[in-house]
Protein backbone atom coordinates (compact mmCIF):
# COMPACT_ATOMS: atom_id res chain seq x y z
CA UNK A 1 0.00 0.00 0.00
CA UNK A 2 1.45 3.39 -0.63
CA UNK A 3 0.61 6.24 2.07
CA UNK A 4 0.02 9.69 1.30
CA UNK A 5 1.21 12.81 3.22
CA UNK A 6 -1.12 16.03 3.75
CA UNK A 7 0.33 19.84 2.91
CA UNK A 8 -1.18 22.63 4.62
CA UNK A 9 -0.87 25.37 1.94
CA UNK A 10 -0.96 28.87 3.70
CA UNK A 11 -2.36 31.53 1.59
CA UNK A 12 -0.26 35.24 1.15
CA UNK A 13 -1.22 37.70 -0.77
CA UNK A 14 2.54 37.80 -1.37
CA UNK A 15 2.08 35.90 -4.77
CA UNK A 16 0.40 38.07 -6.41
CA UNK A 17 2.13 40.80 -5.33
CA UNK A 18 5.61 39.29 -7.07
CA UNK A 19 3.40 38.32 -10.10
CA UNK A 20 2.12 41.94 -10.49
CA UNK A 21 6.00 43.07 -9.85
CA UNK A 22 6.72 41.05 -12.84
CA UNK A 23 4.37 42.61 -14.69
CA UNK A 24 5.61 46.28 -14.31
CA UNK A 25 9.13 45.12 -15.27
CA UNK A 26 8.09 43.25 -18.01
CA UNK A 27 7.27 46.79 -19.75
CA UNK A 28 4.69 48.94 -21.66
CA UNK A 29 3.11 45.97 -24.00
CA UNK A 30 2.13 43.76 -20.71
CA UNK A 31 0.84 46.98 -18.89
CA UNK A 32 -0.97 47.79 -22.25
CA UNK A 33 -2.54 44.38 -22.15
CA UNK A 34 -3.67 45.04 -18.51
CA UNK A 35 -5.63 48.25 -18.96
CA UNK A 36 -6.46 48.05 -22.43
CA UNK A 37 -10.33 49.13 -23.24
CA UNK A 38 -10.36 46.40 -25.93
CA UNK A 39 -11.79 42.58 -24.37
CA UNK A 40 -9.67 40.02 -25.06
CA UNK A 41 -11.47 36.36 -25.01
CA UNK A 42 -9.10 33.44 -24.20
CA UNK A 43 -10.45 29.92 -25.33
CA UNK A 44 -9.89 26.86 -22.88
CA UNK A 45 -10.05 23.41 -24.56
CA UNK A 46 -12.03 20.98 -21.66
CA UNK A 47 -11.47 17.55 -21.96
CA UNK A 48 -13.88 15.97 -23.71
CA UNK A 49 -16.08 13.82 -20.98
CA UNK A 50 -15.39 9.90 -20.75
CA UNK A 51 -18.39 7.62 -21.84
CA UNK A 52 -19.50 5.61 -18.69
CA UNK A 53 -19.69 2.40 -21.06
CA UNK A 54 -20.01 0.94 -24.43
CA UNK A 55 -21.97 -1.96 -26.01
CA UNK A 56 -21.61 -4.63 -24.21
CA UNK A 57 -24.96 -7.53 -25.08
CA UNK A 58 -26.59 -6.40 -28.02
CA UNK A 59 -24.84 -5.36 -31.29
CA UNK A 60 -26.36 -4.45 -34.61
CA UNK A 61 -25.42 -6.19 -37.50
CA UNK A 62 -25.28 -5.07 -41.47
CA UNK A 63 -25.24 -7.46 -44.28
CA UNK A 64 -21.15 -9.34 -44.77
CA UNK A 65 -19.95 -7.88 -41.70
CA UNK A 66 -19.19 -10.40 -39.12
CA UNK A 67 -16.94 -8.45 -36.23
CA UNK A 68 -18.97 -6.12 -33.95
CA UNK A 69 -18.00 -4.17 -30.98
CA UNK A 70 -15.33 -1.66 -29.63
CA UNK A 71 -12.31 -1.80 -27.99
CA UNK A 72 -12.16 0.60 -24.57
CA UNK A 73 -10.55 0.68 -21.39
CA UNK A 74 -10.74 1.44 -17.77
CA UNK A 75 -7.98 2.61 -15.32
CA UNK A 76 -8.07 0.82 -11.83
CA UNK A 77 -8.76 2.33 -8.57
CA UNK A 78 -8.27 0.96 -4.80
CA UNK A 79 -9.16 -2.75 -4.35
CA UNK A 80 -10.70 -3.18 -8.20
CA UNK A 81 -10.14 -6.54 -9.55
CA UNK A 82 -10.34 -7.77 -12.91
CA UNK A 83 -13.28 -9.95 -12.51
CA UNK A 84 -15.15 -7.57 -11.70
CA UNK A 85 -14.85 -5.27 -14.37
CA UNK A 86 -15.15 -7.40 -16.61
CA UNK A 87 -18.66 -8.85 -15.33
CA UNK A 88 -19.36 -5.44 -15.42
CA UNK A 89 -18.76 -4.74 -19.21
CA UNK A 90 -19.98 -8.06 -20.13
CA UNK A 91 -16.59 -10.14 -20.13
CA UNK A 92 -15.97 -13.93 -18.99
CA UNK A 93 -12.46 -14.31 -16.60
CA UNK A 94 -10.51 -15.31 -20.45
CA UNK A 95 -11.76 -12.25 -22.52
CA UNK A 96 -9.65 -9.68 -19.80
CA UNK A 97 -7.04 -11.69 -18.37
CA UNK A 98 -5.54 -13.06 -21.63
CA UNK A 99 -6.07 -9.14 -22.77
CA UNK A 100 -3.99 -7.56 -19.59
CA UNK A 101 -1.82 -10.34 -18.83
CA UNK A 102 0.57 -7.68 -17.26
CA UNK A 103 -1.81 -6.87 -14.79
CA UNK A 104 -2.61 -9.08 -11.76
CA UNK A 105 -6.18 -10.13 -11.86
CA UNK A 106 -6.90 -10.30 -8.25
CA UNK A 107 -4.72 -7.07 -7.00
CA UNK A 108 -4.00 -4.98 -9.92
CA UNK A 109 -2.21 -1.71 -8.99
CA UNK A 110 -4.75 1.21 -8.84
CA UNK A 111 -3.87 3.33 -11.69
CA UNK A 112 -3.21 0.34 -14.12
CA UNK A 113 -4.76 0.98 -17.89
CA UNK A 114 -7.36 -2.16 -18.23
CA UNK A 115 -8.48 -2.85 -21.73
CA UNK A 116 -11.60 -4.17 -22.52
CA UNK A 117 -12.13 -6.41 -25.64
CA UNK A 118 -15.46 -5.89 -26.32
CA UNK A 119 -15.36 -6.40 -29.71
CA UNK A 120 -16.13 -10.10 -31.49
CA UNK A 121 -15.60 -11.71 -34.46
CA UNK A 122 -18.74 -14.44 -35.07
CA UNK A 123 -17.69 -17.90 -35.09
CA UNK A 124 -17.86 -19.47 -38.34
CA UNK A 125 -22.15 -20.71 -38.49
CA UNK A 126 -25.51 -19.93 -39.20
CA UNK A 127 -26.62 -16.53 -38.04
CA UNK A 128 -29.28 -18.92 -36.16
CA UNK A 129 -30.25 -19.26 -32.72
CA UNK A 130 -27.82 -20.13 -30.63
CA UNK A 131 -24.00 -20.50 -31.60
CA UNK A 132 -21.37 -21.34 -28.44
CA UNK A 133 -17.90 -20.45 -29.32
CA UNK A 134 -15.70 -23.31 -26.69
CA UNK A 135 -12.58 -21.66 -27.74
CA UNK A 136 -13.58 -17.93 -26.54
CA UNK A 137 -16.42 -19.26 -24.14
CA UNK A 138 -18.47 -16.91 -25.87
CA UNK A 139 -22.15 -17.34 -26.63
CA UNK A 140 -23.78 -15.73 -29.54
CA UNK A 141 -27.66 -15.33 -30.11
CA UNK A 142 -28.94 -14.27 -32.80
CA UNK A 143 -33.06 -13.63 -32.80
CA UNK A 144 -35.03 -15.00 -35.45
CA UNK A 145 -37.03 -12.14 -35.58
CA UNK A 146 -34.23 -9.26 -35.66
CA UNK A 147 -31.85 -10.44 -38.72
CA UNK A 148 -29.52 -7.49 -38.23
CA UNK A 149 -28.85 -7.86 -34.58
CA UNK A 150 -26.67 -10.52 -32.23
CA UNK A 151 -26.54 -11.08 -28.53
CA UNK A 152 -23.42 -12.25 -27.11
CA UNK A 153 -22.55 -13.20 -23.03
CA UNK A 154 -19.41 -14.83 -22.02
CA UNK A 155 -19.74 -18.68 -20.53
CA UNK A 156 -18.14 -20.88 -18.37
CA UNK A 157 -17.75 -24.63 -19.84
CA UNK A 158 -16.74 -28.11 -18.98
CA UNK A 159 -13.02 -28.44 -16.81
CA UNK A 160 -10.54 -31.48 -18.35
CA UNK A 161 -12.49 -34.66 -17.78
CA UNK A 162 -15.87 -33.06 -17.90
CA UNK A 163 -15.51 -31.69 -21.52
CA UNK A 164 -18.57 -29.52 -22.83
CA UNK A 165 -19.50 -31.61 -25.63
CA UNK A 166 -19.57 -30.28 -29.39
CA UNK A 167 -22.30 -30.39 -32.02
CA UNK A 168 -25.44 -29.48 -33.03
CA UNK A 169 -28.38 -29.83 -30.55
CA UNK A 170 -31.58 -27.64 -29.41
CA UNK A 171 -33.33 -26.25 -26.48
CA UNK A 172 -36.05 -28.98 -24.86
CA UNK A 173 -36.80 -27.41 -22.06
CA UNK A 174 -36.65 -24.29 -20.38
CA UNK A 175 -37.02 -24.57 -15.81
CA UNK A 176 -37.00 -20.88 -13.59
CA UNK A 177 -35.65 -22.19 -10.15
CA UNK A 178 -34.72 -24.73 -11.13
CA UNK A 179 -33.87 -28.05 -8.48
CA UNK A 180 -30.57 -29.95 -8.97
CA UNK A 181 -30.76 -33.77 -8.77
CA UNK A 182 -27.03 -34.39 -8.20
CA UNK A 183 -25.51 -37.27 -10.83
CA UNK A 184 -23.95 -40.19 -9.24
CA UNK A 185 -20.27 -38.94 -10.37
CA UNK A 186 -20.76 -36.15 -8.70
CA UNK A 187 -21.95 -37.35 -5.33
CA UNK A 188 -18.28 -39.58 -5.53
CA UNK A 189 -16.14 -36.63 -6.70
CA UNK A 190 -17.62 -34.39 -3.43
CA UNK A 191 -17.51 -37.58 -0.85
CA UNK A 192 -13.68 -37.73 -1.67
CA UNK A 193 -13.34 -34.70 0.04
CA UNK A 194 -15.39 -35.45 2.89
CA UNK A 195 -18.61 -33.30 1.82
CA UNK A 196 -21.20 -35.68 1.42
CA UNK A 197 -24.18 -34.01 -1.11
CA UNK A 198 -27.98 -34.71 -0.48
CA UNK A 199 -29.75 -36.25 -3.79
CA UNK A 200 -31.38 -33.13 -4.68
CA UNK A 201 -30.51 -29.67 -3.78
CA UNK A 202 -33.52 -27.17 -4.25
CA UNK A 203 -33.84 -23.71 -5.51
CA UNK A 204 -31.63 -21.08 -3.73
CA UNK A 205 -28.41 -19.34 -2.97
CA UNK A 206 -26.61 -23.09 -2.93
CA UNK A 207 -28.05 -24.53 -6.02
CA UNK A 208 -24.87 -24.43 -8.59
CA UNK A 209 -27.89 -24.14 -11.12
CA UNK A 210 -28.72 -20.51 -10.54
CA UNK A 211 -31.96 -19.33 -10.85
CA UNK A 212 -32.80 -20.03 -14.93
CA UNK A 213 -31.79 -23.31 -16.65
CA UNK A 214 -32.28 -24.75 -19.98
CA UNK A 215 -32.21 -28.27 -21.11
CA UNK A 216 -30.51 -29.60 -24.14
CA UNK A 217 -31.15 -32.00 -26.20
CA UNK A 218 -28.04 -34.17 -25.06
CA UNK A 219 -28.59 -35.91 -22.04
CA UNK A 220 -27.51 -34.40 -19.09
CA UNK A 221 -26.23 -30.63 -20.23
CA UNK A 222 -28.29 -27.95 -19.40
CA UNK A 223 -27.72 -24.04 -20.42
CA UNK A 224 -27.57 -22.71 -16.77
CA UNK A 225 -27.18 -19.77 -14.10
CA UNK A 226 -24.69 -19.93 -11.73
CA UNK A 227 -24.08 -19.26 -7.85
CA UNK A 228 -20.07 -18.81 -8.16
CA UNK A 229 -20.31 -16.14 -10.92
CA UNK A 230 -16.85 -15.11 -11.08
CA UNK A 231 -16.47 -18.76 -12.70
CA UNK A 232 -17.51 -17.08 -16.07
CA UNK A 233 -14.77 -17.47 -18.48
CA UNK A 234 -12.93 -20.31 -16.48
CA UNK A 235 -13.35 -24.30 -17.55
CA UNK A 236 -15.25 -24.86 -13.89
CA UNK A 237 -18.18 -26.81 -14.59
CA UNK A 238 -19.05 -30.55 -15.05
CA UNK A 239 -19.63 -30.14 -18.59
CA UNK A 240 -22.80 -27.53 -18.34
CA UNK A 241 -22.57 -24.41 -19.69
CA UNK A 242 -22.89 -22.00 -17.64
CA UNK A 243 -23.99 -17.97 -17.61
CA UNK A 244 -23.91 -14.54 -15.37
CA UNK A 245 -26.78 -14.64 -13.53
CA UNK A 246 -28.23 -11.15 -15.09
CA UNK A 247 -26.93 -12.91 -18.59
CA UNK A 248 -29.16 -15.83 -18.13
CA UNK A 249 -32.17 -14.77 -17.51
CA UNK A 250 -32.16 -12.07 -20.36
CA UNK A 251 -31.45 -14.87 -22.46
CA UNK A 252 -34.21 -17.02 -21.34
CA UNK A 253 -36.52 -14.34 -21.77
CA UNK A 254 -35.28 -14.74 -25.46
CA UNK A 255 -34.62 -18.36 -26.23
CA UNK A 256 -37.61 -20.73 -27.38
CA UNK A 257 -37.68 -24.53 -26.45
CA UNK A 258 -36.66 -26.21 -30.15
CA UNK A 259 -34.26 -23.55 -30.49
CA UNK A 260 -31.04 -24.96 -32.59
CA UNK A 261 -27.78 -24.72 -30.39
CA UNK A 262 -24.44 -25.26 -31.97
CA UNK A 263 -21.82 -25.69 -29.79
CA UNK A 264 -18.38 -25.17 -31.96
CA UNK A 265 -14.16 -25.13 -31.08
CA UNK A 266 -12.93 -22.12 -32.84
CA UNK A 267 -9.80 -20.88 -31.38
CA UNK A 268 -8.98 -18.77 -34.76
CA UNK A 269 -11.56 -16.65 -36.57
CA UNK A 270 -11.38 -14.26 -39.14
CA UNK A 271 -13.39 -11.11 -40.57
CA UNK A 272 -13.34 -8.60 -43.15
CA UNK A 273 -15.00 -5.34 -40.92
CA UNK A 274 -14.49 -1.26 -42.88
CA UNK A 275 -12.01 -2.72 -45.76
CA UNK A 276 -9.85 -4.43 -43.23
CA UNK A 277 -8.96 -7.77 -42.55
CA UNK A 278 -8.63 -9.07 -38.80
CA UNK A 279 -7.68 -12.09 -36.71
CA UNK A 280 -8.75 -13.09 -33.30
CA UNK A 281 -6.52 -15.71 -31.80
CA UNK A 282 -7.15 -17.91 -29.11
CA UNK A 283 -5.14 -21.05 -27.74
CA UNK A 284 -7.01 -23.76 -28.64
CA UNK A 285 -8.17 -25.63 -25.22
CA UNK A 286 -6.42 -28.94 -23.84
CA UNK A 287 -8.99 -31.09 -25.74
CA UNK A 288 -7.82 -30.04 -28.69
CA UNK A 289 -4.00 -28.74 -28.20
CA UNK A 290 -2.75 -31.85 -30.03
CA UNK A 291 -4.44 -30.22 -33.06
CA UNK A 292 -2.63 -26.70 -32.60
CA UNK A 293 -0.90 -27.22 -36.10
CA UNK A 294 -3.44 -28.65 -37.73
CA UNK A 295 -5.76 -25.58 -36.95
CA UNK A 296 -2.95 -23.09 -37.60
CA UNK A 297 -2.20 -24.78 -41.51
CA UNK A 298 -6.41 -24.32 -42.26
CA UNK A 299 -6.25 -20.83 -40.70
CA UNK A 300 -3.37 -19.93 -42.80
CA UNK A 301 -4.69 -21.27 -45.87
CA UNK A 302 -8.18 -19.10 -45.05
CA UNK A 303 -6.08 -16.21 -44.92
CA UNK A 304 -4.41 -16.38 -48.12
CA UNK A 305 -8.32 -17.30 -49.88
CA UNK A 306 -9.55 -14.01 -48.24
CA UNK A 307 -6.43 -11.80 -49.25
CA UNK A 308 -5.97 -13.55 -53.18
CA UNK A 309 -10.21 -12.79 -52.95
CA UNK A 310 -9.55 -8.81 -52.18
CA UNK A 311 -6.00 -8.61 -53.80
CA UNK A 312 -5.05 -7.44 -50.25
CA UNK A 313 -1.75 -7.91 -48.64
CA UNK A 314 -1.45 -10.31 -45.66
CA UNK A 315 1.67 -8.85 -42.90
CA UNK A 316 2.37 -12.57 -42.74
CA UNK A 317 5.37 -12.15 -39.64
CA UNK A 318 2.07 -10.30 -37.75
CA UNK A 319 -0.18 -12.91 -38.19
CA UNK A 320 2.52 -15.32 -35.99
CA UNK A 321 2.83 -12.93 -33.63
CA UNK A 322 -0.69 -12.65 -32.83
CA UNK A 323 -0.98 -16.96 -32.61
CA UNK A 324 1.94 -17.07 -30.80
CA UNK A 325 -0.39 -13.76 -28.17
CA UNK A 326 -3.45 -15.02 -28.46
CA UNK A 327 -4.74 -12.52 -26.95
CA UNK A 328 -8.62 -12.56 -27.88
CA UNK A 329 -8.48 -9.14 -29.47
CA UNK A 330 -9.59 -8.53 -32.81
CA UNK A 331 -6.29 -7.30 -34.19
CA UNK A 332 -5.34 -5.90 -37.77
CA UNK A 333 -3.21 -8.05 -39.98
CA UNK A 334 -2.89 -6.25 -43.24
CA UNK A 335 0.38 -4.80 -44.36
CA UNK A 336 0.95 -1.75 -42.32
CA UNK A 337 -1.87 -1.59 -40.16
CA UNK A 338 -1.91 -1.34 -36.48
CA UNK A 339 -0.20 -3.36 -34.28
CA UNK A 340 -1.80 -4.15 -30.49
CA UNK A 341 -0.24 -0.84 -29.01
CA UNK A 342 -1.97 1.36 -32.07
CA UNK A 343 -4.98 -0.86 -30.66
CA UNK A 344 -4.54 0.03 -27.22
CA UNK A 345 -3.98 3.35 -27.67
CA UNK A 346 -6.99 4.29 -29.73
CA UNK A 347 -9.17 2.07 -27.55
CA UNK A 348 -12.18 4.41 -26.19
CA UNK A 349 -11.18 5.53 -22.49
CA UNK A 350 -14.03 4.44 -20.00
CA UNK A 351 -15.12 6.86 -17.04
CA UNK A 352 -15.00 4.70 -14.01
CA UNK A 353 -18.24 3.97 -12.35
CA UNK A 354 -16.84 4.14 -8.92
CA UNK A 355 -18.90 0.45 -7.95
CA UNK A 356 -18.72 -2.35 -10.29
CA UNK A 357 -22.16 -4.15 -11.25
CA UNK A 358 -22.78 -6.62 -7.64
CA UNK A 359 -18.53 -6.43 -6.53
CA UNK A 360 -18.51 -7.80 -3.22
CA UNK A 361 -19.55 -5.56 -0.45
CA UNK A 362 -17.43 -6.81 3.28
CA UNK A 363 -19.39 -6.08 6.34
CA UNK A 364 -17.98 -4.24 9.02
CA UNK A 365 -16.23 -6.99 11.58
CA UNK A 366 -17.32 -6.61 15.03
CA UNK A 367 -15.81 -7.79 18.27
CA UNK A 368 -19.01 -9.82 18.74
CA UNK A 369 -18.70 -11.81 15.74
CA UNK A 370 -17.73 -15.00 14.65
CA UNK A 371 -14.46 -15.09 12.34
CA UNK A 372 -11.89 -17.34 10.64
CA UNK A 373 -8.00 -16.61 10.76
CA UNK A 374 -7.34 -18.04 7.50
CA UNK A 375 -3.77 -17.35 6.78
CA UNK A 376 -1.09 -15.32 7.81
CA UNK A 377 1.28 -14.16 4.89
CA UNK A 378 4.57 -12.21 5.08
CA UNK A 379 3.89 -10.50 1.36
CA UNK A 380 0.79 -8.31 1.68
CA UNK A 381 0.12 -8.77 -1.79
CA UNK A 382 -0.11 -12.57 -1.32
CA UNK A 383 -2.99 -11.78 1.86
CA UNK A 384 -4.99 -9.05 -0.55
CA UNK A 385 -5.21 -11.43 -3.16
CA UNK A 386 -6.33 -15.10 -0.77
CA UNK A 387 -9.01 -12.13 0.17
CA UNK A 388 -10.15 -10.86 -2.71
CA UNK A 389 -10.57 -14.45 -4.21
CA UNK A 390 -12.32 -15.27 -0.80
CA UNK A 391 -14.60 -12.13 -1.36
CA UNK A 392 -15.58 -13.59 -4.95
CA UNK A 393 -16.57 -17.10 -4.10
CA UNK A 394 -19.82 -18.06 -4.63
CA UNK A 395 -21.79 -17.11 -2.01
CA UNK A 396 -19.28 -14.56 -0.60
CA UNK A 397 -17.20 -15.55 2.03
CA UNK A 398 -16.81 -12.12 3.20
CA UNK A 399 -12.95 -11.30 4.09
CA UNK A 400 -10.36 -8.47 4.57
CA UNK A 401 -6.58 -8.32 4.94
CA UNK A 402 -5.24 -7.19 8.46
CA UNK A 403 -2.10 -6.53 9.35
CA UNK A 404 -0.61 -7.70 12.52
CA UNK A 405 2.95 -6.53 13.41
CA UNK A 406 5.16 -7.19 10.58
CA UNK A 407 2.70 -10.10 9.17
CA UNK A 408 -0.38 -9.70 7.17
CA UNK A 409 -3.76 -11.65 8.22
CA UNK A 410 -6.00 -13.24 6.20
CA UNK A 411 -9.46 -12.71 8.42
CA UNK A 412 -12.85 -14.11 7.24
CA UNK A 413 -15.96 -13.17 8.75
CA UNK A 414 -18.58 -11.67 9.90
CA UNK A 415 -20.17 -14.66 10.78
CA UNK A 416 -23.62 -14.41 12.61
CA UNK A 417 -22.94 -17.87 14.35
CA UNK A 418 -20.75 -20.79 15.01
CA UNK A 419 -23.14 -22.73 12.39
CA UNK A 420 -22.39 -20.26 9.67
CA UNK A 421 -18.86 -20.11 10.61
CA UNK A 422 -18.19 -23.37 10.70
CA UNK A 423 -19.71 -24.18 7.25
CA UNK A 424 -17.63 -21.51 5.74
CA UNK A 425 -14.34 -23.24 7.36
CA UNK A 426 -15.52 -26.52 5.21
CA UNK A 427 -16.44 -23.98 1.74
CA UNK A 428 -12.24 -22.99 2.22
CA UNK A 429 -11.08 -25.99 3.12
CA UNK A 430 -12.68 -27.80 0.20
CA UNK A 431 -11.71 -25.02 -2.08
CA UNK A 432 -7.99 -23.39 -0.90
CA UNK A 433 -6.83 -26.96 1.01
CA UNK A 434 -6.69 -24.10 4.03
CA UNK A 435 -7.63 -24.86 7.61
CA UNK A 436 -9.08 -21.91 9.18
CA UNK A 437 -8.61 -21.51 12.73
CA UNK A 438 -12.04 -20.49 14.18
CA UNK A 439 -12.43 -17.19 16.03
CA UNK A 440 -14.46 -16.69 18.77
CA UNK A 441 -16.42 -13.36 19.43
CA UNK A 442 -14.36 -11.35 22.10
CA UNK A 443 -17.73 -10.05 23.68
CA UNK A 444 -21.44 -11.22 23.62
CA UNK A 445 -23.62 -9.58 21.10
CA UNK A 446 -26.38 -7.17 22.31
CA UNK A 447 -29.82 -6.82 21.37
Amino acid sequence: MTSQENFNIKKSALPLMLAFGLMLLSGCQTMSSLFSDQETTATIELPEPQPETVATHEFELTDGDNMVGTIAAIDTRENDALPDIARHFGLGYNDISIANAAVSPWTPKPGSRVLLPVQFILPDSPHQGIALNLANMRLFYYPKKQSNKVYTYPVGIGRQGWSTPMGLTRIVAKNANPSWTVPESIHREHAKKGDALPKVVGAGPDNPLGLYAMRLAIPGYLIHGTNKPYGIGMQISHGCVQMYPEDIEMLFKKAAVGMPVRILHQPYLTAWHQGMLYLEAHEPLPKWAKNKAQLKKRLLKQLHDLSDQKNAAVDWDKVERILQLANGVPTPILINSADVAGISANAVQLKHPGQFYDQPVVGALKESDWSILVASFNDETQAQQLATMLNHQGPIIPARKIQKNDAYQVIAGPFKNKTEMKAAAKRIKMDFEINGEPVKPRVTAVN
